[in-house]
C-alpha cells in the first residue's frame, strides 16, 4: 500500500471518530491509482499494437518491391509510402470523424459519423492511432495490384478517398455504436449484429473489392495477356518479380505485424478476460497462417504435377497462402477454437489457389496477387465466424453467447444461423458500397487520364520516367530508352 496515500488520508481525517472516513479515503485513493494504471496499460497496449500494424506497411512495401521488375522498384516503393501518407491525411481530416465521430449509445442508427473532424474533440489518441493503422492497411492492399503501370496521381487520390470516406463508412456500420450492423448498437441486427473482430470484411474485403475494381479498369500490363499486335495469347506470359528474398521478407513482416492487428483489436488488456481474448486471437493468427501456407503450397504442387508431370514447389504460393490464412482468421480470431483456426486457414489456402487461377482466366492482372488473397478470404473469414464461433469464446470477447456459430448450434440440437446471416448481410453491404463508390471513382480517374501511365513509360520502366533513375545496381539503363523518355517529355511540353 502507498504510504503517502495513508499519510494523506490520516492527515485529512486525524480524529479517532473519523476512522471510517479515513478507510474510505484510502480505498478511493487505491481505486483511483488502479484506474490510472489501467488506463496507462491500455494506452500502451494500443500504441504497441498500432506500431506492429504500421510496421506492416514495410512488409507490403518489401512484398511489392520483390514482385515487380527492377525498372519499377523505386516507383513501387514511393507509392507504398504515399499510401501511408495519404491515409494519414485522409483519416485525420475526415476519415475518423465519418467512422466514429459523434457515436453514442444514446443515439440510434446513423449512416456516418458527424463530429471530430481534424481530430477536434478527440480525447483517446491511442484509439485514433490504432484505427488509423487499420485504415492505412485497407489502402495499401490496392498498391501492389496496380504496380508497374499506374500514375503517381492515382495512388494519392485513391488512398485519400478510400481512407477518408469509403472505408470509414464501412467501419462505422460494423464497429461504431450507431452502425446498422454493429453488435454494440442499442438494437443489434437480429439481436447479435455482425461479428467481425479485426476486420476480415471491414478491412480486407473493402481493400480487395477496391483492388479488383481498380485493376479491371486499369487493364493488364503490356505483354501479360496480349502480344505486340494486340492479339490474345494462348498462354499468358508470366512476368516474374526481381527478388524472391524481398517477397519472403515482406511476408514475414506482415505475419509479425498481424499479431498487433488481431490481438490488438481487443482494445484493452487490463483484465484477466481481455488478456485471455488477446491470447486466443494471437494463437489463432499463428495457426491459420501456417495452415494456409501449407494448404496452398501442396495444392499447387498437386495441380502442377497433374498438369505437367513435375512437382514444383512455388515459393510465392506458400507466401500468399500464409497471407490468405491471416486474412481469413482476422474476423474470428477471438471467437474460434485453435482447431477451427487451422480449418479456416486450410480452406483459405485453397481459396487463394483457385481464385488466383480464375483471375488469369478473366485476364485480370494482379502483380502481387493481392486480390485472391484478400477478396475471397475476406468473404470466407466473415462466413467462417458464422460457422465456427465458440460459445465460451463469444462470452469472453463479446459478453454474450446467446447466439453461436452454426456448427455449434447443430451440436446442441438446434439451428442458429443468426451470426452467419448478419455476417452475410455485412458482406453484401461491403461489396455493394465499395462497388458503388470506387467504381465511378476509378472510371473518372481513367477518363481524366490520371490512372494509367503512358505506354512508353510502362515499357521502359516507371523508375526512369518518374524518378530519373539511370542505373540499377551499377548497371546503366540503355541510353536509347532514356532518350525515348526525354523525347516524349519534350514533345508533351
Amino acid at each position: 500500500m502507498d504510504t503517502d496515500l495513508v499519510s494523506s488520508c490520516s492527515a485529512s481525517y486525524p480524529s479517532a471518530e473519523d476512522e471510517l472516513e479515513r478507510l474510505q479515503c484510502v480505498v478511493d485513493g487505491i481505486r483511483n491509482e488502479h484506474r490510472g494504471v489501467s488506463a496507462g496499460l491500455d494506452a500502451f497496449f494500443l500504441i504497441f499494437a498500432s506500431s506492429l500494424m504500421f510496421f506492416m506497411q514495410g512488409g507490403f512495401a518489401m512484398l511489392c518491391a520483390g514482385c515487380v521488375r527492377k525498372k519499377n522498384v523505386q516507383n513501387t516503393l514511393l507509392k507504398n509510402l504515399l499510401d501511408a501518407c495519404g491515409a494519414a491525411i485522409g483519416f485525420w481530416s475526415v476519415g475518423y470523424a465519418f467512422a466514429y465521430g459523434g457515436t453514442s449509445t444514446s443515439r440510434g442508427v446513423t449512416f456516418i459519423g458527424s463530429s471530430n473532424f481534424f481530430m477536434m474533440g478527440v480525447e483517446n489518441y491511442s484509439f485514433w492511432l490504432f484505427q488509423f493503422a487499420f485504415a492505412a492497411t485497407s489502402a495499401t492492399i490496392v498498391a501492389g495490384t496496380l504496380a508497374e503501370r499506374s500514375q503517381m496521381m492515382a495512388y494519392m487520390c485513391y488512398s485519400l478517398v478510400l481512407t477518408g470516406f469509403v472505408y470509414p463508412v464501412v467501419a462505422h456500420a460494423v464497429w461504431s455504436y450507431n452502425g446498422f450492423l454493429s453488435w454494440r448498437a442499442r438494437e443489434p441486427l437480429w439481436g447479435i449484429g455482425m461479428i467481425d473482430f479485426a476486420g476480415s470484411a471491414v478491412v480486407h474485403l473493402t481493400g480487395g473489392m477496391t483492388a479488383i475494381i481498380a485493376t479491371k479498369i486499369l487493364g493488364p500490363r503490356k505483354d501479360r495477356f496480349h502480344d505486340e499486335d494486340g492479339g490474345v495469347m494462348e498462354t499468358p506470359s508470366k512476368i516474374v518479380g526481381h527478388s524472391t528474398s524481398l517477397q519472403v521478407l515482406g511476408t514475414f513482416i506482415l505475419w509479425f505485424g498481424w499479431y498487433g492487428f488481431n490481438a490488438g483489436s481487443t482494445l484493452h488488456i487490463n483484465t484477466e478476460v481481455t488478456a485471455r481474448v488477446a491470447s486466443v486471437a494471437a494463437v489463432s493468427t499463428a495457426l491459420a497462417s501456417a495452415a494456409g501456407s501449407v494448404s496452398s503450397l501442396f495444392l499447387s504442387v498437386f495441380l502442377t504435377e497433374r498438369r505437367t508431370g513435375e512437382m514444383i514447389y512455388d515459393v510465392s504460393m506458400a507466401l500468399n497462402g500464409c497471407l490468405s490464412g491471416l486474412v481469413s482468421i482476422t474476423g474470428g480470431c477471438s471467437v474460434v477454437e485453435p482447431w477451427a483456426a487451422v480449418v479456416i486457414g486450410l480452406v483459405s489456402g485453397i481459396n487463394y489457389v483457385f481464385f488466383s487461377e480464375l483471375l488469369i482466366k478473366l485476364k485480370i492482372d494482379d502483380v502481387v496477387d493481392a486480390i485472391p488473397v484478400h477478396l475471397p478470404n475476406g468473404i470466407w473469414g466473415a462466413v467462417a465466424v458464422g460457422l465456427f464461433a465458440s460459445p465460451r469464446r463469444l462470452l469472453d470477447a463479446y459478453g454474450q453467447n446467446k447466439h453461436v456459430g452454426f456448427f455449434y448450434s447443430l451440436g446442441s440440437g438446434g439451428i442458429d444461423a443468426r451470426i452467419l446471416g448478419t455476417n452475410l448481410v455485412g458482406i453484401v453491404f461491403v461489396i455493394a458500397w465499395v462497388s458503388l463508390t470506387m467504381g465511378p471513382f476509378f472510371i473518372l480517374l481513367n477518363y481524366a487520364g490520371w490512372l494509367r501511365a503512358d505506354a512508353l513509360e510502362e515499357i521502359v520502366g516507371l523508375d526512369i520516367s518518374y524518378h530519373g533513375v539511370q542505373e540499377y545496381n551499377g548497371t546503366a539503363v540503355k541510353s536509347e530508352l532514356v532518350e525515348m523518355i526525354e523525347s516524349m517529355k519534350n514533345s508533351d511540353s
